[in-house]
C-alpha cells in the first residue's frame, strides 16, 4: 500500500510535545520506512510588545497534526498510545482512519507555504476604526485611528492629529501598536 496523509487529533496547545513523543517512538521502534513525515501546520505571526516587534509561530490548525505514512493496524495503535495524542480524524471507531485526499493535502501544504512566503501576519488583525500608537518612524509617539487596512501590502492608513488637523499617513504593520 502506498503512503498517504492522515490527520491526528492532539490536545490543543500540546502539538509540539506530541510530535516530539511521536518522533522518539518512531526512532525507538525504527518506523522510518512506514512514516515519512510528521507536520504541524504553522504560520508566522508578530506582535508589538513595548515597541518591539516579536515573532512567533502558531498552529493554524490547533489540535491537529499531519502524518504521511503507510497505515497498518500496529502502526495505528503505536500512534494512538503516544502521550498528548487523542486519535485519528476520520473513519469509524476501531477502523483504519480515512486518508486525506490529495487535493486536501495540497491545499493545506500550499496554505503553509503561502503563509511562509507572505511573511508575518499580526497575531490580532487590525480593524478599521481601532486606535493605534505609532512606534517607529517620523511620527513615533503619535496616536491615531486606523482608516484603512491593506492586508495584501501589510500596511495601514492611520489618521493622526498633527497641529490640530487630521492627517492620513501610511504605515507598515510593525510600525504601530494597538492602544488598549
Amino acid at each position: 500500500m502506498a503512503k498517504a496523509w492522515y490527520v491526528i487529533r492532539s490536545i490543543s496547545g500540546k502539538e509540539k510535545k506530541a510530535v516530539q513523543y511521536l518522533e522518539s517512538e518512531i526512532d525507538r521502534l525504527k518506523l522510518h520506512d512506514e512514516i515519512s513525515q510528521v507536520l504541524i501546520p504553522t504560520e508566522k505571526v508578530f506582535e508589538m510588545r513595548n515597541g518591539k516587534k516579536k515573532f512567533r509561530e502558531r498552529s493554524f490548525l490547533p489540535g491537529y497534526i499531519l502524518i504521511e505514512c503507510d497505515m497498518k493496524a500496529e502502526l495505528m495503535s503505536v500512534i494512538k498510545d503516544v502521550p498528548n495524542i487523542i486519535g485519528f480524524l476520520g473513519g469509524k471507531k476501531g477502523d483504519a482512519p480515512e486518508p486525506l485526499r490529495l487535493a486536501e493535502v495540497n491545499k493545506i501544504l500550499g496554505k503553509v507555504d503561502e503563509m511562509n512566503e507572505k511573511g508575518e501576519m499580526p497575531e490580532e488583525p487590525f480593524i478599521k476604526g481601532e486606535p493605534v500608537k505609532v512606534m517607529e518612524g517620523p511620527f513615533n509617539g503619535f496616536t491615531g485611528t486606523i482608516d484603512e487596512v491593506y492586508e495584501d501590502k501589510k500596511k495601514l492608513k492611520v489618521v493622526v492629529k498633527i497641529f490640530g488637523r487630521n492627517t492620513p499617513i501610511e504605515l507598515n504593520y510593525f510600525q504601530v501598536e494597538k492602544e488598549y
